[in-house]
């Protein structure tokens, strides 16, 4: 068997067996976590905590005093927690971000659609305004039927008037 870097080692018969995590529980548990670090409650534990810790040291009730004065321990669990709170608020925060680019592109898809749909109504529209340009509208009929009522009123007025003067004529002669 050569080591040759450009192929994969064969399998070893000892393999550690790295535990598996549901991703999205744990990216929930970090929303959670990263929320709750962002309210005043957490202040104000976090103050009470630290101010019962330095009076139990500074004072050393009960003889306790576990964590003298430059308190280092208490040093110690502030920078664990803040090693593990940072990538946790980041977890936190770009799970926000995917969502915020899944909402992004959703709009943008249905922006894009209301879009074509618009263009649609509007060609819809002016086809209409287009074909009723050739149709008649209501007050050109009401005014096409006045001035045919007007021709017919004039054409029976002749009618009428024609036979009298005619009448009219022949007993003059």
């Amino acid at each position: 068997m050569s080591d040759r870097l450009d192929q994969p080692r064969a399998p070893r018969g000892f393999r550690v067996r790295v535990p598996t995590l549901d991703t999205e529980a744990f990216g929930s548990f970090a929303e959670k976590f990263a929320r709750f670090m962002g309210t005043p409650h957490f202040l104000v534990w976090m103050t009470v905590a630290v101010i019962v810790w330095l009076a139990l040291n500074l004072i050393g009730l009960f003889g306790l005093r576990w964590d003298p004065y430059p308190f280092i321990l208490l040093n110690l669990f502030f920078s664990t927690q803040a090693s593990y709170a940072a990538p946790l608020i980041l977890l936190a925060q770009n799970r926000q971000a995917d969502r915020d680019r899944v909402s992004v592109e959703e709009d943008r898809r249905r922006a894009t659609a209301q879009k074509a749909d618009t263009e649609y109504l509007a060609r819809e529209i002016a086809g209409l305004r287009m074909a009723l340009g050739d149709v008649a509208t209501r007050d050109f009929v009401r005014s096409e039927l006045t001035r045919l009522v007007m021709e017919l009123d004039d054409a029976a007025k002749r009618r009428y008037e024609k036979p009298r003067s005619s009448k009219a004529g022949k007993r003059e002669r």
